[in-house]
């Protein structure tokens, strides 16, 4: 266990602080101390309803599952490696202007997930912070796996695909309702729950009749 802590305190601060609370929160949910339904960044609810801290929540926050475990480790580990090589590289000794960044970043990600219903702000938020990483260091040579070796300004756009086909049923083009899909959003049966939970926004006014039926 003190391998364990001596690893977690070497960790840069704003770094160690993200990676903890990217554990702490889908723990929380999976262990149903809180709904998750509470943990996602609705729309209606953050507008209508007030409930300012969706915003932060959606961004710690995963659906941890059978099949979506893997992504959410893989993309920890993005978050600690790129997370911890800007905080101790192009912002070393300048904490405040990677928060700052940090900040920045978020606040464009919120908006736009709120524009695009996009409920999940966990993997965007590391991928923006990966695609800084990578056009700071555009002609360094990096290793993925199988041993394929490419520029790192490719980089982001490598893990693009590699959280699309390891996501499963993980989309991010838009669907038939306009809003767009992928690591923003739940799966959909967390979806039908907060839908049955918030009521939908609707009322059932039941199926009438139509004219000429006895």
């Amino acid at each position: 266990m003190s391998d364990l802590g001596d690893w977690f305190r070497s960790i840069p601060p704003i770094t160690r602080y993200w990676f903890a609370g990217s554990i702490a929160v889908p723990l929380i949910g999976k262990l149903g101390l809180v709904s998750p339904v509470y943990l996602f960044l609705w729309p209606d609810a953050f507008i209508n309803r007030f409930q300012i801290w969706r915003p932060i929540t959606a961004t710690f926050f995963f659906p941890v599952g059978p099949g979506t475990g893997f992504l959410y480790l893989v993309n920890l580990y993005f978050l600690y490696q790129y997370s911890s090589r800007l905080e101790t590289g192009a912002f070393d000794g300048r904490p405040a202007d990677y928060m700052f960044m940090l900040l920045f970043n978020w606040i464009c990600i919120v908006i736009t997930g709120l524009a695009m219903d996009m409920q999940l702000l966990m993997i965007p938020l590391i991928m923006s912070v990966l695609y800084v990483w990578a056009q700071l260091n555009r002609d360094m040579i990096v290793s993925f796996w199988f041993g394929t070796r490419f520029k790192a300004c490719y980089l982001p756009w490598v893990i693009l695909g590699f959280n699309y086909i390891i996501g499963g049923s993980y989309r991010w083009l838009p669907n038939r309702r306009g809003g767009v899909s992928g690591f923003g959003v739940p799966p959909a049966s967390m979806r039908r729950a907060a839908e049955d939970q918030q009521g939908g926004g609707r009322h059932n006014w039941g199926q009438g009749f139509r004219l000429g039926d006895q």
